[in-house]
């Protein structure tokens, strides 16, 4: 870790510290935050209306090759399909969807004619998914899937937040929806599991789950996988985590990243280092910063997500973003990291330019 980060990290939390300070490890619990400012490495092309929040397919064929999923939120919205320099496909671009808030990526779903990567988007002003396979963009279920069946509320049916699941132990596919708004007795969320039936997909509701503090409402929402587990934003409040398999009930298992952010919490990531452990980042989008905080909790305890570095990157109020890994080609050896910015386009940076000093990058 660099003198000049440690010192500015320490002067974050109200430490004073002179300029010959030696670095302070990590383990000592001392949050560094960068300094600088990191930049995309590059752009994308402009979208229509409002960006919102993007997913990554990786092409298994060719990783250079992957795509990136982006929603322009309008009521003549769209599902943006872009190289990873940022260019516009237009050949893949889905339009005409009714403000599509949130989207994400699944693989291997057995539809029984076939078996397809796809992405998923709700469509706000119709309480619809709307599911595409990849990497052609073809509608599945034409017209999408209503959710919420029997919600009474007009203002509990105005789908927001959309996130996948597969469970690695059993092949299930889920899908969880948000909304806007929604009741406050642990019900916020609802989780489908993903059926596939004569090439076409069908939703079984298998629980509602979610704490919810009333505030503002609940937008991102990101899956750990491999650890199993839900997290989401309860915006203006904090993160809270489920397990991610309904079997396994509706504890609250954390609920962290309550201090220190200026304004809504947003956008969820997550960034592997291998199957076990890595870095949540969540969007502060009042500061335009991200918060760090370690995938597999603290030593003592997994569900402990203390805060390891704030990081400045030169997104305008970001919303939605994304992580990964994998090496997509020789621009990113160690994955990427793209995120909504509010000038109508997503960035897209690279793994070790977000990680700096502080942070680790898979190998």
């Amino acid at each position: 870790m660099s003198t000049n980060r440690l010192i500015y990290g320490l002067a974050a939390l109200g430490i004073l510290v002179s300029s010959c300070s030696k670095p302070v490890q990590q383990q000592e619990e001392v949050v560094a935050v960068e300094q600088s400012l990191v930049k995309p490495i590059y752009v994308t092309d402009s979208v229509i209306h409002d960006t919102d929040d993007p997913a990554i397919w990786v092409n298994p064929s060719d990783p250079s090759k992957s795509l990136i999923i982006g929603t322009d939120k309008d009521a003549e919205g769209a599902l943006y399909v872009f190289d990873l320099k940022g260019k516009a496909i237009d050949s893949l671009i889905v339009r005409d969807i009714q403000r599509p808030n949130n989207v994400d990526v699944g693989y291997g779903l057995d539809l029984e004619d076939r078996t397809v990567d796809f992405a998923v988007t709700g469509e706000r002003m119709t309480s619809k998914l709307r599911f595409f396979s990849l990497p052609d963009m073809k509608e599945i279920n034409v017209g999408g899937i209503e959710v919420y069946e029997g919600e009474t509320s007009p203002d509990y049916r105005d789908l927001m937040g959309v996130a996948l699941f597969q469970d690695k132990t059993t092949g299930k596919n889920y899908v969880i929806a948000g909304r806007k708004n929604g009741p406050t007795d642990g019900t916020y969320l609802w989780q489908y599991e993903i059926l596939g039936q004569n090439g076409e997909i069908n939703l079984n509701l298998v629980r509602k789950f979610g704490s919810y503090s009333g505030k503002k409402e609940i937008e991102a929402i990101a899956v750990d996988a491999e650890l199993g587990y839900i997290y989401y934003s309860d915006e203006g409040v904090g993160v809270k985590k489920y397990y991610a398999d309904p079997e396994k009930g509706n504890e609250e298992l954390a609920f962290f990243a309550q201090e220190g952010f200026s304004d809504d919490h947003e956008g969820i990531s997550i960034y592997k280092l291998d199957d076990t452990t890595g870095y949540i980042l969540v969007s502060d989008q009042g500061s335009n910063l991200f918060h760090v905080f370690p995938r597999e909790g603290s030593a003592s305890n997994p569900h402990e997500h203390s805060l390891i570095t704030k990081i400045a990157a030169s997104t305008i109020s970001s919303d939605g973003s994304e992580s990964i890994s994998l090496a997509l080609g020789p621009d990113f050896p160690h994955g990427l990291f793209v995120a909504m910015s509010d000038d109508k386009t997503f960035q897209i940076y690279r793994w070790e330019d977000m990680a700096g000093d502080i942070l680790k990058s898979k190998n």
